[in-house]
């Protein structure tokens, strides 16, 4: 028995071997912000940073635009993104309005009212 995955999940990206592929340069790139040295690399020029890891035109457009959606699409992987998100001082909440589409108050009210 062969079962596919649902891949239709709304609001959800897969990350699959195809975008593991897609994705492997801004990951390996995302990876390298382990070390603060690169961190501090990266915001110093992030263009020739980006150069260095091959980024492709997608995920250069959603770096500069700080966009976690658009940095998924391009093939990165939530727990990569999460480095590239710290060094702007963004958190999952800051991750969770853009997925939602809602700023980020909005965000955390949701979240305060389904406490209850």
């Amino acid at each position: 028995m062969s079962a596919k995955p649902d891949d239709d999940i709304p609001g959800t990206q897969l990350f699959d071997g195809r975008m593991a592929r897609k994705g492997y340069a801004l990951n390996k790139m995302c990876y390298s912000f382990n070390d603060a040295a690169n961190r501090a690399a990266f915001k110093q020029d992030e263009e020739a940073y980006c150069t260095r890891f091959g980024l492709s035109p997608e995920q250069r457009a959603a770096i500069k635009a700080r966009n976690v959606l658009q940095l998924l699409a391009a093939g990165g992987n939530v727990y990569y993104l999460a480095k590239f998100a710290g060094i702007f001082g963004l958190d999952v909440q800051d991750i969770g309005a853009q997925q939602t589409g809602m700023t980020k108050d909005q965000f955390k009210a949701k979240l305060l009212a389904a406490r209850g």
